[in-house]
């Protein structure tokens, strides 16, 4: 039954967050918000509430591994797996702006998170509070650039159709995503927590492996459909704009709600290394041959080494 529960939990998380999305797009067109306003916000915190609600129930239940465990998991995915498999695929050419301004914020991020974890041993409401200014902040700056050199994958991100969707649509769209979320994270942390029991295994590792790939799916299967179809240029800026939501955002939220606290010391000496280190070994790779891009030999480098991480977590 926990199985069932998991999979279940996960199903309505990626429904509910689908639809979470689509009304979010269709309320701020009715706020004559830009295209790339709605991409570059809207869309980014709408698709990062899946992660938010798992965290946010797993708090409240006492299960503040998972808490962790979904967002330092979901990051490492994003990277080893989602970047990974999409570059076998195909190429990923790499903008400036990368190391400029997105790869440093990332990293700042994630080192700010094992302060946080080292230090206090979890994330108090202060420090919530500090990644929520900071994520502000971010999106500021984010923002002012992107006035300055657009970037086209924001608002290609942003289905137009939707400026047309009725008021009411749009509303039944929001409360069918809301329900789906509560239950689907419900249901999530749930399972999580008895399948662990009944494996022996604890929290922190099923949150970092099953239910971190489990939120990561709809971005894996977006990229490599988007791959496949080669409909547009994909964007590693997507990827770690959505590693700094989920540790700024998801946890920075979460922390001001219900105040984390690290119950195993494996997320400090183990898992955020690993979170580290793929978020690090970013920045060689682009200036590797070939200079720029994400090619098939730099996806399979990402995809062995989180297949070495997996591996590890449950050893």
């Amino acid at each position: 039954m926990a199985i069932v529960f998991i999979l279940l939990g996960l199903i309505l998380l990626v429904v509910g967050g689908e639809f979470l999305v689509r009304s979010s797009v269709a309320i701020s067109f009715k706020f004559k918000i830009s295209k790339m306003i709605i991409g570059l916000t809207v869309v980014s915190f709408a698709t990062s509430l899946p992660e938010l609600l798992v965290s946010v129930q797993a708090a409240i239940a006492g299960s503040s591994d998972i808490s962790l465990g979904n967002v330092v998991g979901s990051n490492i995915a994003n990277i080893g797996l989602v970047l990974g498999i999409t570059a076998l695929i195909t190429n990923i050419a790499v903008d400036r702006d990368f190391y400029r301004f997105n790869w440093p914020v990332m990293m700042l991020f994630s080192i700010v998170l094992y302060f946080c974890l080292q230090s206090g041993g979890g994330i108090s409401r202060i420090e919530g509070i500090g990644l929520v200014i900071a994520i502000v902040l971010y999106l500021v700056l984010l923002l002012q650039r992107a006035r300055r050199n657009p970037p086209a994958d924001a608002t290609e991100e942003v289905d137009e159709k939707l400026q047309y969707t009725s008021m009411f649509k749009t509303i039944v769209w929001l409360i069918i995503g809301g329900v789906a979320l509560y239950f689907g994270s419900d249901w999530l942390v749930n399972g999580a927590v008895d399948l662990a029991e009944k494996l022996g295994v604890s929290e922190r590792v099923i949150s970092v492996t099953m239910i971190a790939v489990g939120t990561s799916v709809p971005e894996l299967a977006a990229s490599v459909i988007a791959a496949l179809k080669k409909e547009k240029a994909l964007s590693i800026g997507n990827l770690i704009g959505s590693n700094i939501f989920n540790i700024a955002s998801v946890l920075g939220i979460t922390a001001i709600i219900q105040p984390i606290k690290m119950q195993s010391e494996g997320i400090l000496t183990f898992d955020i290394w690993w979170m580290i280190g793929f978020a690090f070994v970013l920045f060689p790779l682009v200036f590797l041959p070939k200079k720029y891009e994400f090619t098939k030999y730099k996806g399979l480098l990402l995809v062995g080494a989180y297949a070495i991480f997996i591996s590890l977590s449950f050893l």
